[in-house]
C-alpha cells in the first residue's frame, strides 16, 4: 500500500468496510458516517484526546466493544447528521453501520502520527 497519499494521512487505505447483507440505506449510512469520521479527524481543530478515544474504539475487538450505548459527542453528533433524526447514544457494535462508519472513517482520516496508528 502508498503511504503519505493526502499529506501524511491515511487516507488510500479507506476500503469500505461493508457486511455483504447490509441493504443499500445501510451502506449508504456507512458511507455518510465514515466521511464526517474522516473529515472530523482530519480537521486541525479536532482535539488530539477525542480522536484517541475513537482510535481506541476503532481498534478494540467485538467481544471488548460490548455493545454499550455510547454518549460520545463527535460519534453522535455524526450519526444524528447522517440519519436526519435526533440520536442522544450509539451503540458500540460493529455491525451498525453508522458506528463503523464512523471509526473506520477517523481511523483513516487521522495523521499518520497520531498516537496508536
Amino acid at each position: 500500500m502508498l503511504r503519505g497519499v493526502g499529506g501524511g494521512r491515511r487516507r488510500g487505505y479507506g476500503v469500505k468496510d461493508y457486511d455483504d447483507d447490509w441493504t443499500e440505506d445501510q451502506r449508504a449510512l456507512y458511507d455518510e458516517c465514515y466521511g464526517l469520521g474522516e473529515s472530523w479527524a482530519a480537521d486541525p481543530d479536532t482535539p488530539a484526546d477525542e480522536l484517541q478515544d475513537v482510535l481506541n474504539l476503532a481498534e478494540l475487538e467485538e467481544d471488548e466493544l460490548g455493545e454499550v450505548d455510547l454518549t460520545y459527542a463527535p460519534l453522535v453528533d455524526a450519526v444524528a447528521e447522517a440519519t436526519g433524526e435526533q440520536v442522544t447514544s450509539v451503540t458500540a457494535d460493529r455491525d451498525d453501520p453508522a458506528f463503523r462508519g464512523f471509526v473506520d472513517g477517523a481511523r483513516d482520516g487521522a495523521e499518520e502520527s497520531v498516537f496508536g496508528l
